[in-house]
């Protein structure tokens, strides 16, 4: 997302300008490959644009989560796992896609080792996360805790900026101004939000709670942009970038895995592996109904995490912040319908807060990519009157 701007060539010395620019441009060249994703980056493709449906597909995750709690779930590492240990799923079309890509040789097409191990550092940050946002959706209706997690996006420029060096504009800075006063306007009137029999210090306690799963996931999603950009290249004569999707898919199995065995022992010390029978008996719906929950609840997490993976790996970490607060109308329908949560005034405003603040930063996208788009036609006309100037100059006499 860094703009990258090249000094002028002087008309007086056109000649020398040219020369200068011929090679100033080959350097910037590996700089710009460096730090972004190859062609995606500069307009939405196919992978893109696969990465949003699956988003939006997994948007049952935070809702069955929901579900799992209004029944009778309790066990807060058990559902923190349902959010990461979908990851298996990818086993299969991860060896398909390595074993079509066998005649550049599979150790080409592997993650290197230091990618290995700085995603499986963030799986377990990410890990992190899910329990934290458990804590705070056990407390909170859905829709609630949906619009305080669409907080994340400003946390995912802050983050962004440090990290990646986003450069913010009026428009994106309005954007993660209006999606943080948005959420914060719940906090108004906890009363309307609360759930019936519940506590205010428990609900101000789940707030804190999904605002700290929110920072937790914007400062990951930036965090792995900075470790593929930085690791996914190879060197030397064999050097070869795996196709994009076998890389997105290389990345959230590791992080998957990593996050799956922090999840698991934080289980092992609570005991929840022994309290899942009992839970079941227990569950509102049913035990049958109970391992189904868990299960597509594991799926559609899967997806949706699959999903902001591609996007941050084809595109930018701040487009995946963008995505799941795309989420957020997506998910007040689905609260609604099928838990039948109540969507007052205070929700609304912070509903229309929150959705006019990703409209402000698209907008800003686009008129970005326009003045983006122009500066380019500019410098590479400055280029070709430099060529054509020294050609003359060469060709006198």
């Amino acid at each position: 997302m860094a703009t990258i701007t090249a000094a002028s060539p002087r008309p007086s010395a056109a000649p020398a300008a040219m020369e200068e620019t011929s090679k100033a441009m080959p350097s910037e060249s590996p700089a710009a490959s460096g730090n972004a994703s190859p062609p995606a980056r500069s307009r939405p493709s196919l992978l893109v644009i696969f990465s949003a449906c699956l988003v939006l597909l997994g948007a049952g995750g935070p809702l069955l989560l929901r579900i799992y709690f209004v029944h009778g779930g309790t066990r807060l590492w058990l559902s923190a796992t349902l959010q990461i240990s979908g990851w298996p799923l990818l086993l299969p079309p991860l060896c398909v896609s390595l074993y079509r890509g066998r005649r550049h040789g599979i150790g080409n097409l592997l993650l290197p080792r230091r990618l290995v191990v700085a995603a499986a550092v963030l799986g377990g940050l990410y890990a992190v996360s899910c329990f934290v946002y458990a804590l705070g959706s056990q407390a909170l209706p859905l829709s609630t805790s949906s619009l305080l997690l669409a907080t994340q996006l400003a946390f995912t420029a802050v983050f962004a900026f440090l990290f990646v060096g986003l450069r913010f504009t009026p428009f994106s800075a309005n954007a993660v101004v209006l999606l943080t006063i948005g959420p914060a306007v719940l906090g108004v009137g906890p009363s309307s939000g609360k759930p019936a029999g519940e506590s205010s210090r428990a609900y101000w306690t789940g707030f804190c709670e999904a605002i700290g799963a929110a920072a937790l996931a914007g400062l990951v999603i930036p965090l792995v942009e900075v470790a593929t950009a930085r690791y996914r290249r190879r060197t030397g004569p064999a050097a070869r970038v795996p196709p994009p999707y076998a890389t997105v898919m290389q990345m959230q199995a590791v992080m998957g895995a990593a996050g799956t065995a922090v999840c698991v022992l934080g289980m092992a010390i609570k005991g929840d592996f022994q309290a899942v029978a009992r839970e079941a008996a227990a569950f509102g719906l049913g035990a049958a109904n109970y391992y189904l929950v868990l299960a597509w609840d594991a799926v559609s997490w899967q997806l949706l995490n699959l999903g902001i993976m591609g996007l941050i790996t084809c595109a930018s970490s701040l487009l995946a912040g963008i995505m799941i607060a795309v989420l957020l109308p997506l998910s007040q329908v689905l609260a609604v319908i099928f838990l039948h949560e109540k969507f007052d005034g205070t929700k609304g405003i912070a509903l229309v807060l929150s959705l006019w603040g990703f409209a402000s930063y698209l907008y800003g996208e686009k008129a970005q990519k326009k003045k983006e788009a122009q500066k380019m036609r500019e410098q590479e006309q400055e280029v070709a009157l430099a060529q054509k100037t020294a050609d003359v100059e060469s060709a006198a006499p």
